[in-house]
């Protein structure tokens, strides 16, 4: 890779909230040199100020990037979510202003299927409660309640990446394996399907929930479904707090219809560690609370960090979009004696010759061109043999084509 309409050594690049060192050794690695970390989340007045002249910015879940906040970034090309979710950003606003978001969204599967399947056996033996009553000086051994989790049955609720893993690492522990998914999914191991939600609500000891939050999946377990479970089943939620509705899971484990259950995802969580929690679940026998940690490991971290970085470098350098989470994908090759300009503008009639105008009254050569468009944006990506003399005045003559919304040029 050449030059950049950009040098890298000019292209600030903002790593909030403790993202994993790793991030920053990739792109040191790659020509990145330029590159500030902060440990905490920014907001407010001290976000604008600190973005407002980069290029780059790489966070976790705490930081917000609203419209607002992104309007005052005019550099910026490119954010990156060193995390799962990224409801933490203005994705529509984003694209409008030319900025594809990249997240890592397998990273840290392994850790949270671990952590899953650690809670389940927990429950199982009882062990949330019978910890609590020996840190309060109570001493009360008995088997009562208490069993192995070899023979008894698992139902996964979305049977994707964590789920799926989930399902083989409880099938190594002699569980039958349900799930169900609203895609047809092939089963891993000796895993079997459910034709329903109902279905496998009636047939689970345990249930695992792996469902990515959607209209769809807001409160698809409420009161109605946990009676629909067996007596004395436990429930287990690591995907998103908006899928169970806590004050009727409450009530049934009050009542004894849900035997027991492991929660680290909520409805409402604190915006930073200084901020207070409280849930209808706290207090309750034989229920695990964890404050969204599922994956939240050093492994998992460092996986996010190369993953992610790794990114953010292929759309700096070549312009490929492959994994962006508002953005068309584009897979892009290497360049070889060519200059790559890219194009971003919103999805109107008669850009592409426009675009296609610039180099041809300049007698350019289009060695090779890539376009993909959405229902509101376009992204073209025009490869001119050689290196232009005029690249900065190419470069201006795109951005005044009607429509244009963020152009770079490549070489």
């Amino acid at each position: 890779m050449g030059r950049l309409s950009v040098p890298k050594d000019r292209i600030r690049i903002v790593l909030l909230e403790g993202v994993h060192a790793n991030a920053v050794r990739s792109l040191t690695h790659a020509g990145y040199h330029n590159v500030v970390e902060h440990k905490g989340a920014v907001e407010g007045e001290a976000l604008r100020r600190l973005i407002a002249d980069a290029h780059v910015i790489g966070i976790r879940s705490q930081t917000r990037l609203t419209a607002d906040v992104l309007a005052t970034a005019e550099r910026l090309f490119c954010i990156g979510c060193f995390c799962i979710g990224t409801n933490q950003v203005d994705l529509a606003a984003a694209k409008l202003r030319g900025v594809p978001v990249f997240n890592a969204p397998y990273s840290n599967t392994r850790s949270v299927a671990e952590l899953v399947l650690g809670e389940i056996i927990l429950l199982f033996r009882r062990v949330p409660e019978k910890s609590a009553l020996v840190h309060a000086g109570i001493w009360r051994k008995t088997a009562s309640g208490a069993h192995e989790i070899r023979g008894r049955v698992l139902g996964i609720v979305g049977y994707g990446h964590i789920g799926s893993q989930v399902s083989v690492l409880a099938e190594a522990l002699g569980m039958q394996v349900r799930y169900f998914d609203i895609e047809p999914k092939l089963a891993l191991g000796n895993a079997k399907p459910c034709e329903s939600l109902d279905e496998l609500l009636g047939v689970a000891d345990v249930v695992s929930l792996h469902v990515p939050a959607t209209a769809l999946t807001r409160n698809m377990i409420a009161a109605a479904e946990l009676q629909r479970m067996r007596p004395g089943a436990l429930l287990v939620n690591a995907s998103r707090g908006s899928v169970v509705e806590v004050q009727a899971l409450a009530e049934a484990l009050r009542c004894g219809q849900v035997g027991g259950a492991a929660v680290d995802v909520f409805p409402s969580e604190p915006s930073g560690n200084d901020e207070a929690f409280s849930s209808p679940l706290q207090g309750l026998a034989n229920v695990i609370l964890t404050p969204h940690v599922g994956g939240s490991t050093e492994e998992a971290q460092a996986n996010i960090g190369a993953e992610v970085a790794e990114k953010l470098i292929r759309y700096s350098d070549n312009g490929s979009t492959i994994g962006a989470v508002n953005f068309v994908e584009v897979a892009l090759p290497g360049q070889t004696g060519v200059t790559r300009f890219l194009h971003i503008h919103r999805n109107l009639p008669g850009v592409l010759m426009a675009v296609n105008g610039v180099f041809s009254s300049r007698g350019l050569n289009i060695a090779g061109q890539y376009l993909r468009t959405d229902a509101e944006v376009g992204y073209v990506v025009s490869d001119i043999d050689g290196e232009p003399e005029e690249g900065v005045g190419i470069r201006r003559a795109l951005e005044a084509i009607d429509g244009t919304i963020r152009v770079r040029f490549l070489y």
